[in-house]
């Protein structure tokens, strides 16, 4: 018989497939289920059973033996990687450390996120060599110790540290899956009313409301830069900052079109109605990401409109922003002072230059991929919101909630987990294949 697949697939058939023969079975012996040829077989027959049982028993040698390879092949690739890493990881240290560096801020600041991005690596690196000489070191115990003691004592670490190491390379196969390098930033979030009328408004302020208080549980500091009220409660658009650690890589989940079902406030009749509000979340551009020529940006100002006293309608304290060459407008009206106005408009319009940038990455990425989450479309029905049935269903990875009020009051962590889970499972068998 000839084999025409790889060696690997070759050494897969013959170890993991079962042995097969055109000889009588033999049975299993009454004594310790030892295999005996059955009585009526023919000495010719007998030799043709005894080699089967020789075949089987090297067999289940070779077959323990290979499989203690592969795995062991496992762990030499996972700790070339993660050596690979910690040299890199050195590496940034001693620049980190060179005067020549230090004076270019910009190159700098790149190194010091770097650095900080790797060190999560670098601590599991570290324990789970740790926990590899461990087990190496329990199994030579094993092989040597005579002491029943000390054996059992041995077996017990090594059953812990085979655990630990289980785990530990599970969280560390997801570290290694390549980020979003603007997974790390904060947040500019906008949310506009769609279709609806009145309750889209509503729903948009609803929404609003709900990312606050996600963000007010997870620490983060939450800037209103803009917002246009509705007539009946709520907004017809309003844009924030949202500034903590990590804060795109998880709001980045939230962009797309959320609809709602449920009857409005405004509805006289009782009807159910089925509203729309869009959810833009972009990274939020630092000082070093976009060159930003101030020349080529017109500055307008104009009275602020909402509450706020003496200060509306009254000084000019509202700032608009338009970039000439590509004709992007911002505004702010948030603040009472026209510096600070103007200092957080400079904010947003280099957030939409940067997101010029960013889009082009993530169109070059989604030609090499597909991903069910995260695609940053904001056409996408994401999410729907049925109130008579206290439901919440994410359609990109088909997961529903059924605790509408708790949701609404920001415990949405949930879901953003569910999220990145199945983001981070498609990465994982992409990297695979």
């Amino acid at each position: 018989m000839h084999w025409k697949g790889t060696p690997r697939e070759f050494l897969f058939s013959f170890f993991c497939q079962p042995l097969r023969t055109t000889t009588h079975k033999a049975k299993k012996g009454k004594a310790a289920g030892k295999r005996q040829a059955p009585s009526h077989l023919s000495a010719g027959d007998n030799n043709k059973v005894n080699l089967v049982e020789q075949a089987r028993k090297i067999k289940r040698t070779a077959n323990s033996t290979f499989f203690r390879i592969f795995a062991l092949s496992n762990y030499t690739k996972m700790l070339d990687k993660l050596e690979a890493i910690y040299t890199r990881y050195q590496e940034i240290e001693a620049q980190m450390n060179d005067p020549q560096i230090t004076a270019d801020m910009k190159r700098y600041v790149k190194l010091s996120k770097d650095y900080k991005d790797l060190q999560p690596v670098i601590k599991a690196y570290h324990d789970y060599k740790a926990l590899i000489e461990n087990i190496a070191g329990c199994k030579e115990l094993l092989a040597t110790e005579k002491d029943e003691e000390m054996r059992d004592m041995a077996k017990m670490e090594l059953n812990d540290a085979t655990e630990q190491r289980d785990k530990l390379e599970e969280e560390i196969r997801i570290m290694l899956i390549p980020a979003d390098p603007a997974d790390s930033k904060n947040a500019v979030v906008e949310i506009r009313g769609g279709t609806g009328g009145d309750e889209a408004n509503i729903f948009a302020g609803d929404l609003f409301r709900m990312y606050s208080r996600f963000c007010e549980k997870k620490g983060w500091k939450v800037e209103i830069l803009d917002f246009n009220e509705g007539t009946a409660g709520g907004y017809k658009a309003i844009s924030f900052n949202v500034t903590g650690e990590k804060a795109y890589g998880l709001m980045k989940y939230e962009s797309g079109v959320h609809r709602v079902q449920r009857v409005p406030a405004t509805e006289t009749q009782g009807r159910l109605q089925t509203s729309t509000a869009a959810v833009v979340v972009l990274p939020e551009a630092e000082e070093f990401d976009v060159e930003l020529n101030m020349s080529d940006v017109r500055k307008d100002t104009f009275c602020a409109s909402g509450p706020g006293g003496q200060c509306v309608n009254t000084t000019y304290s509202a700032v608009r922003l338009t970039h000439i060459p590509t004709g992007i407008v911002v505004s702010c009206q948030d603040q009472k002072s026209q510096i600070k106005n103007l200092e957080k408009a400079i904010v947003v319009l280099r957030t939409r230059l940067y997101e010029r940038e960013y889009n082009k990455y993530m169109e070059e990425m989604s030609s090499k991929r597909k991903t069910l989450v995260a695609t940053g479309d904001r056409s996408e029905k994401v999410r729907t919101y049925n109130y008579p049935q206290s439901r919440v269903t994410d359609h990109r990875i088909g997961y529903s909630i059924h605790s509408l009020p708790a949701f609404m009051d920001g415990d949405i962590e949930g879901m953003i987990e569910a999220l990145q889970l199945a983001e981070n499972a498609e990465k994982l068998k992409e990297s695979v294949g």
